[in-house]
């Protein structure tokens, strides 16, 4: 990990040094001390190729933490003279603890234990200078929302320019890594620019370690996000003894939950609830923030203005995992299962999973994709992948669950909910789901709205016949006749053409009777 983690930091570099001096590969390469193949790589992307790492070695002191941690908050109760020095702990684990462990790393532990555990002195915070563009916040909060007609947590994405006070939320089922990701990718195409320095908490997605000072270890993912975008970043110091080094997110995260979120939204989907929450940061741009004369909107543009440019093709934010379908044609993807078409049970696919859509893929085809599910052991399932199997065994088709989501939806709609009822009165449950079955499928081919208007042509007329609902939908959607052409026309006559001209042979006629 240590070794993957230098050569994405090492490509940032050098992808940096290109950006601002314009360096040669050969200028670069010497800089750097790497062969030209590598700076080929970096200035190509932002990730460098993977390669096997043998696993990092825990700490010696890694087993003895806990203790250290326990000594510290008896501290609390004990006397401010008789309390616990670094050296004292380091004493006590060598002695009585057996720890073969050197003092400096007692003291550099116990110097990050203290400020987590907030026992050294408090700072007073300074009032910072915020230039246009040249900062903003990052963090996570949590709200709910009745989505689908359940009480729904979700968690909101935040990025809050420090000048204006413009933000961008987004709204994920988890705090993931590409919840993380995409949400930077969302609030940059909204921006029209990047910040040039974000501020950061210590969430597990962008630091796996925190070393001395102001020095963190990161992610892969995220060394390779701000590569791609050419943004710096600051690390806060951890707990609430740094909140106030974000102190602009911090409040928004409360002041937006309370402003659009009371009383809690109801939404048919997650992504009706992020229309909303963008329709709310337009909003916002009509707001003063405390005393300011001009508006968020009016300090927003001169804040994008000064932002850096965003690069030619955006970062890709999606996680790549392969699944295998299971016998009832679905993937299971963090504990939330999917449906694909049928005919693909028993394979191997690829999924790519983002903050807010689930992606599957055959090869480089797209063949599914589904909204992410805000609810572990879900099932997300489309009625259309399981068409052909219905056709089979019609009998399952009322009670099955993709025909209750499909209802739920809006995909199975009153007009083909009558259409159904009409055709097993008339042709036999069997028969008449079959012939439901084959108009569902004409939605592979065309507009939803022509079929559903070929459906009321012929629930007035109340017919039965899929293949004229298949005729009259081509009609629609070719733009070639009224919506209610069938309504005076006998389901047998469904075949009609006009007349033909017949002067033609008039004319020949006159012609042979001279």
């Amino acid at each position: 990990m240590q070794k993957e983690l230098s050569r994405v930091e090492q490509f940032e570099r050098i992808r940096r040094d290109r950006r601002e001096e314009a360096l040669s590969i050969r200028a670069l390469a010497r800089r750097h001390g790497v062969h030209r193949r590598a700076v080929r790589q970096a200035l190509a992307a932002a990730t460098p190729p993977p390669k096997r790492v043998p696993p990092r070695a825990s700490p010696v002191l890694g087993p003895h933490l806990a203790t250290v941690r326990r000594w510290l908050i008896e501290d609390r109760s004990a006397p401010r003279k008789q309390r616990h020095t670094a050296r004292r702990i380091w004493e006590r684990l060598v002695d009585e603890e057996g720890a073969a462990v050197a003092e400096p790393t007692v003291r550099a532990a116990v110097a990050r234990l203290k400020r987590e555990l907030d026992l050294e002195r408090r700072d007073v915070p300074i009032v910072a200078l915020h230039l246009p563009g040249a900062e903003a916040q990052v963090d996570f909060g949590l709200a709910e929302a009745i989505i689908a007609g359940e009480r729904t947590r979700v968690s909101l994405f935040h990025l809050r320019l420090s000048h204006s006070g413009e933000a961008v939320h987004v709204a994920y089922p988890t705090e993931g890594a590409e919840a993380f990701f995409e949400g930077h990718v969302i609030a940059f195409e909204r921006l029209g620019g990047v910040p040039g320095l974000i501020r950061y908490d210590n969430a597990s997605t962008l630091v796996t370690r925190i070393l001395r000072g102001r020095d963190r270890q990161l992610t892969p993912g995220f060394t390779a996000l701000r590569s791609h975008y050419g943004f710096d970043s600051f690390f806060c110091e951890p707990g609430a003894r740094g909140a106030h080094e974000k102190g602009g997110v911090e409040g928004e995260v409360g002041r937006f939950r309370r402003r659009h979120l009371v009383p809690l939204p109801r939404v048919a989907s997650l992504a009706e609830l992020n229309e909303r929450l963008a329709e709310a940061d337009r909003a916002d741009l009509a707001r003063h923030i405390e005393r300011r004369r001009s508006t968020v909107g009016e300090d927003a543009t001169i804040d994008r203005a000064a932002l850096l440019p965003l690069p030619a093709e955006p970062f890709d934010p999606a996680r790549i995992v392969r699944v295998r379908v299971d016998a009832k044609a679905r993937v299971c993807v963090r504990q939330s299962w999917y449906s694909v078409p049928a005919r693909l049970a028993g394979r191997e696919l690829i999924a790519r999973l983002g903050g807010t859509a689930l992606e599957v893929l055959d090869g480089a085809r797209l063949i599914a994709r589904h909204e992410r599910t805000v609810v572990r052991g879900s099932q997300t399932l489309v009625l259309d992948h399981y068409l052909e199997i219905l056709a089979r065994k019609p009998g399952a088709m009322p009670g099955a669950l993709a025909t209750h989501q499909a209802r739920e939806r809006g995909v199975l709609s009153g007009a083909h909910e009558r259409f159904w009822k009409r055709a097993r009165r008339r042709l036999g449950d069997a028969a008449g789901t079959r012939a439901l079955i084959e108009v569902l499928l004409l939605h592979r081919s065309l507009p939803f709205p022509a079929v559903h208007a070929a459906l009321d042509a012929a629930d007035r007329i109340g017919s039965v016949d899929a293949g004229l609902v298949a005729i009259e939908a081509r009609r629609i959607a070719e733009g070639r006749g009224p919506t209610g052409a069938v309504v005076d026309r006998p389901a047998l006559r469904r075949f009609d053409r006009d007349a033909p001209l017949l002067t033609v042979y008039d004319g020949l006629l006159a012609e042979g009777g001279r």
